[in-house]
């Protein structure tokens, strides 16, 4: 079966960008698995372990907020962009 021919009015699809605040959120969740594993394969009891791992999660949770807010106002238009506020007793 051939490839179906692509037209310039049909452009090929990118894949979606991922959400880099939830890859990174993603790879600090995997590093609070992580992280206790190799203490207790390097001998670290297993109460040791588990405190790592559970500030880790904290750590990583408190994180998450400033994280999301910083990209949310990067993905704002600069204050320039915008369209001013209406004020209702100044009419226009």
């Amino acid at each position: 079966m051939a490839a179906p021919h692509r037209t310039p009015d049909r452009p090929r699809r990118s894949a979606p960008v991922p959400d880099s605040a939830t890859g990174l959120v993603r790879w600090a969740a995997f590093s609070c698995f992580l992280v206790p594993v190799v203490l207790l394969w390097c001998g670290t009891s297993l109460a040791g372990a588990a405190g790592t791992a559970g500030g880790l999660a904290a750590v990583t949770s408190v994180c998450r907020l400033p994280l999301r807010r910083s990209e949310r106002g990067a993905a704002r238009p600069p204050a320039a962009a915008r369209v001013p506020h209406r004020d209702r007793r100044h009419g226009a």
